[in-house]
């Protein structure tokens, strides 16, 4: 499975070749207020990339017009969290778990099927990522 994907501002292209390992929407007040939305979607993927660091958790921008491009979690080094909506396709990646919903607004809803008030645990990935991969295709 090949997907690309780019900035807003078109000069950051990327492709990835699998499937993402979970989907997911994050509520945290941090997501709110870089997105103007409810949360940030992602797709979770291996083969991590290299950038610049901004701290434990690394967020990359497209320089020009600092489109959010991917993130790379703490303490996961192996993964980067990839922008679902950064995608030309970005149908297929609806949120499969969301994370932070302690900061959840309180009108808002996604099609998730788990939940953490936090982030999940380090030994809640093996679990998340094959529940996700044995889902029905959407």
């Amino acid at each position: 499975m090949t997907r690309e994907g780019g900035c807003r501002c078109g000069q950051v292209r990327f492709r990835v070749s699998e499937a993402p390992k979970v989907t997911m929407a994050c509520h945290c007040r941090g997501c709110q207020q870089m997105t103007g939305s409810a949360f940030s979607l992602s797709a979770l993927f291996g083969e991590p990339v290299i950038g610049g660091l901004h701290g434990p958790t690394r967020h990359f921008f497209c320089p020009h017009c600092m489109s959010w491009m991917f993130t790379r979690p703490e303490g996961a080094d192996l993964f980067v969290n990839v922008r679902a909506t950064l995608f030309d396709d970005p149908s297929g990646l609806e949120p499969f778990m969301e994370t932070m919903t302690a900061e959840k607004l309180p009108w808002e809803s996604t099609p998730a099927v788990e939940g953490f008030e936090g982030f999940p645990q380090p030994a809640d990935f093996g679990r998340l990522m094959s529940a996700y991969a044995a889902r029905p295709a959407s």
